[in-house]
């Protein structure tokens, strides 16, 4: 836990699931935290939750397509709290359907929001944590980086993306930067509501049934955060003990 005290970490897709699971995690053992979404009703009452806890926590609009966005949103986490010690690239849309139905708008969002979100996350953060002579990237991917199935193609494929971005940024952070990919198995969160095909949203519900609640995962993360220095926890996947 004196691992995680004081430092500050910034969440994107921090409005529910996991993102809200880890900050409400982080904050409770210490770190400050920087929460961005869309939803900013939400992150108000989150935030609000915590400042009744006398936590350190704020927030801002954020959408992770829009690298001015998150430009704003990483100087934000700086001038509120002098500095970033963490980013959690948390955000991400799962619209599964069969490639044959060719929802390109579909595939064009998940790439601005699971690829190009994550990597607007590293060019903001990187130089920062660079300067201030360390810092940590927590990657959200997915089980689906290791395992293809059914209507999952490109969603499975931006995933594998976020594995590959992160290596890279392991490699070249040298000894300051650390790089952890956390990969859930099936989680309580919002993302089945993203799909639009009938079929394919009740066979996700069935593969669903075996399920982790988002704290988890917040759980994982905390692990990862809490190392010290010079232990780098590179991947965490995490399944429902019942998963097949």
């Amino acid at each position: 836990m004196s691992n995680i005290r004081g430092k500050v970490v910034a969440i994107t897709g921090a409005s529910s699931g996991i993102g809200e699971a880890a900050a409400r995690l982080l904050a409770e053992r210490g770190a400050k935290v920087v929460l961005g979404a869309r939803r900013t009703e939400r992150l108000e009452t989150i935030v609000r939750e915590l400042r009744a806890r006398d936590r350190e926590a704020v927030h801002q609009r954020l959408d992770v397509t829009a690298r001015g966005d998150v430009e704003s949103f990483v100087r934000f986490a700086c001038q509120s709290f002098g500095r970033v010690d963490v980013l959690i690239n948390n955000a991400g849309i799962m619209p599964l359907s069969p490639l044959e139905q060719r929802h390109v708008d579909e595939w064009d969002r998940m790439i601005d929001v699971n690829i190009k979100g994550v990597l607007y996350g590293i060019a903001a953060a990187l130089p920062r944590m660079k300067e201030q002579g360390g810092g940590h990237f927590i990657n959200v991917s997915s089980i689906a980086a290791h395992r293809v199935v059914h209507t999952a193609a490109v969603y499975s494929a931006t995933k594998f993306a976020v594995n590959a971005i992160s290596e890279g940024l392991r490699q070249e952070g040298g000894e300051t930067i650390r790089v952890t990919v956390i990969s859930p198995g099936p989680t309580t969160s919002e993302l089945p509501n993203t799909i639009s095909d009938p079929a394919t949203k009740a066979f996700v519900e069935q593969y669903r049934k075996a399920i982790l609640p988002a704290e988890a995962i917040a759980r994982a993360i905390a692990f990862a955060v809490e190392q010290p220095a010079d232990v780098d926890v590179n991947e965490i996947i995490v399944r429902p003990t019942a998963q097949g």
